[in-house]
């Protein structure tokens, strides 16, 4: 089979990183990258440290609102696929870049595979919740990587095949995490030591576009223990000059600011790390696989076996919430939520069987 892949961001670099080795082994891949994370930081790294074959095509679509990025998407998509001509498009999570090339697949009449599918915040505020609900109702296979997410389609009658294969993001952790506890350089090089610091991150436009919440985050980020480590992504960044907070940030004692960072030093950092303080869904479930506590900056959450299980915590951005989360001890017991590090395999097996 010929597989056109689309992908756009850092979480399915990673997704892909485990399935594109063992689905070229039998079938025929291309790999498209819609340019969403188009700084270097957040894109051409990733390919580098997991080893993921460079795109074959780069559309180089960054920027603007999630309604014009995802219309020049589809308007780039629609010639590549009909010059392609693939008997299916594989999409992971719930971007713009995944809406995009399930739609222009599904109006192809393409089979469409979605990887991730099922997760559900049930917040249709967020643009990643519209566009994973769009997607598995667009799909003719659909790939969960839990049973929640499986009976969540269940529940919403869709038309594709459902399977359940685990979470492809665990293949990869079971490899990486190993080298990660292991490399004591890139906590040293932040001025901190494993166990001692809390890593932050912050991106969604619910938490930086609003001045108000932004204005709650930092007040969040200066009442934390210190050291705190945080990478500071662009569009955060961006926000925070626009606010005029970027200084305020800069002063809070303790709190080390740094660039994004690639895979294998956020890895490192989020392994050895006392807890996370996020707003990612991605690293809200790579803490969980890590046997880190998160704190999550948001008032939901797509992870919600996380929670269930006692390793997350949901406190949008309530200060006291959050040092009250962190002062709680985690579980004695981490289930294994999310498989058993095979659901690259099983997701090629499912795609075979199209």
């Amino acid at each position: 089979m010929k597989i056109l892949t689309v992908v756009g961001n850092r979480p399915q670099f990673i997704k892909a990183a485990a399935v594109s080795g063992p689905l070229r082994e039998r079938h025929e891949e291309l790999l498209v990258h819609t340019g969403q994370h188009y700084d270097d930081s957040l894109s051409a790294v990733f390919f580098a440290e997991l080893g993921l074959a460079r795109p074959d095509r780069e559309l180089g679509i960054g920027g603007g609102s999630n309604t014009t990025q995802t219309a020049r998407m589809l308007a780039a998509l629609e010639p590549l696929l009909e010059q392609i001509a693939p008997d299916a498009v594989l999409v992971y999570g719930d971007t713009n870049s995944t809406l995009a090339g399930a739609l222009a697949a599904a109006q192809a009449n393409l089979a469409v595979v979605h990887v991730e599918a099922g997760m559900r915040s049930f917040d249709r505020r967020m643009p990643e919740e519209l566009n994973r609900v769009l997607t598995d109702h667009l799909s003719a296979l659909l790939l969960c990587p839990s049973d929640t997410a499986a009976a969540n389609l269940k529940a919403e009658s869709v038309a594709g095949r459902v399977e359940v294969v685990g979470d492809v993001m665990v293949d990869v952790a079971m490899r990486r995490q190993p080298s990660a506890r292991a490399d004591e350089r890139t906590p040293a090089e932040h001025g901190v030591r494993g166990g001692e610091y809390l890593l932050l991150t912050a991106h969604r436009a619910g938490n930086v576009d609003d001045p108000q919440r932004l204005r709650a985050l930092v007040d969040l980020i200066a009442a934390l223990p210190a050291p705190v480590v945080f990478p500071l992504h662009p569009r955060t960044r961006a926000r925070l000059l626009d606010a005029g907070l970027a200084g305020e940030l800069e002063r809070i004692d303790g709190l080390r600011l740094t660039e994004p960072l690639g895979y294998v030093q956020f890895s490192a950092l989020l392994c050895q790390a006392r807890a996370v303080l996020t707003d990612s869904g991605g690293v809200q479930k790579e803490a969980y696989l890590a046997g880190v506590p998160c704190v999550t900056l948001r008032a939901n959450t797509e992870w919600v076996e996380t929670v269930a299980a006692g390793w997350n915590t949901l406190v949008d951005l309530d200060a006291g919430a959050a040092l009250a989360a962190l002062a709680a001890q985690p579980p004695s017991e981490r289930p294994s939520l999310y498989g058993d590090g095979q659901a690259a395999e099983r997701c090629v097996q499912a795609i075979g069987a199209l």
